[in-house]
């Protein structure tokens, strides 16, 4: 059996020192603040973004370079058969386009799964390209089986402000106005691609409960096969707000009696669009090796 490297990026949430715990290497994102290049993770901290972000510092999201990617493969490709690469979702970022294209020049060495994922439902992928690793698959059925599951996971997420949305062009200056008078929490929704609107409440309370009653529902409904069979994993994630995140988390908890449920902080590519404060309930098929 050939030796397979599992590769991500820092949108999956997984830091570097989990990433040595767990054997796999993680690209940090990086970002342009006041024309200057930090990388998450490894230049910048979750506290220094947010220091930045609530001082209204020019903030923007790039991708990784392709020489980094393309030297982080060549490195590993000297100890490893072949590379299993997972960036964050294509419907999010270009990133996972552009490492498809570098892809074609290692001749089927390094294959690249686009499996619509982002933050800690990425972070299950990873955990289950091991999980087929150590199972005996090779690179081809890795990514066959993580893309096969792509749709098989769901994000609700709601924000403390609508600026951001505002500043990246998502909703008008008017409507932004509106919405911070009213107190209009927007839930938005990932379901495998893009980022969508789901509803619209008034206050955070009522969002949280939307959210809860949507997860409820995809939990009864869309994913009831995969719950009987234990293969439904159940996440939340946040942007700098950790207390009422674990406040949150104990309302997932009341919902979803006796389920595990695995918290992290949203990666800082997210909270650039949606700011500090945000709170997201999620869950993702694992994958379970017969």
């Amino acid at each position: 059996m050939g030796k397979i490297a599992i590769v991500t990026d820092s949108n999956s949430g997984i830091t570097q020192d989990q990433a040595r715990e767990l054997g796999v290497s993680v690209i940090p994102m990086p970002f342009y603040i006041n024309e200057k290049l930090y990388l998450e993770g490894i230049t910048l901290s979750q506290e220094e973004f947010y220091e930045k972000l609530k001082n209204d510092e020019t903030i923007s999201t790039s991708q990784p370079g392709p020489a980094d990617v393309c030297g982080l493969w060549n490195t590993l490709l000297e100890e490893y058969d072949e590379v299993v690469h997972i960036p964050m979702s294509s419907g999010l970022s270009a990133s996972c386009d552009t490492a498809m294209g570098l892809a074609q020049e290692y001749d089927g060495r390094v294959h690249v799964v686009d499996n619509q994922r982002i933050s800690v439902t990425q972070r299950q992928s990873v955990l289950d390209a091991l999980t087929l690793r150590d199972a005996g698959r090779n690179a081809a059925q890795i990514k066959q089986v993580l893309e096969e599951q792509k749709m098989d996971s769901s994000i609700y997420i709601t924000l403390e402000t609508l600026k951001y949305l505002k500043k990246g062009g998502r909703i008008t200056p008017a409507a932004a106005a509106i919405g911070t008078v009213l107190n209009l929490k927007p839930v938005l929704q990932i379901q495998g691609e893009k980022l969508d609107a789901y509803s619209k409440t008034r206050g955070k309370k009522q969002a949280k409960r939307v959210m809860l009653k949507a997860m409820q529902n995809d939990w009864e409904n869309r994913f009831a096969e995969y719950v009987k069979r234990g293969e439904m994993c159940l996440q939340s994630a946040y942007t700098g707000n950790e207390e009422e995140a674990l406040e949150f988390k104990k309302e997932i908890a009341e919902a979803f009696p006796g389920i595990e449920i695995v918290q992290n902080p949203l990666s800082l590519s997210v909270a650039c669009h949606i700011g500090h404060g945000a709170i997201a309930v999620a869950c993702s098929r694992k994958v379970v090796v017969e």
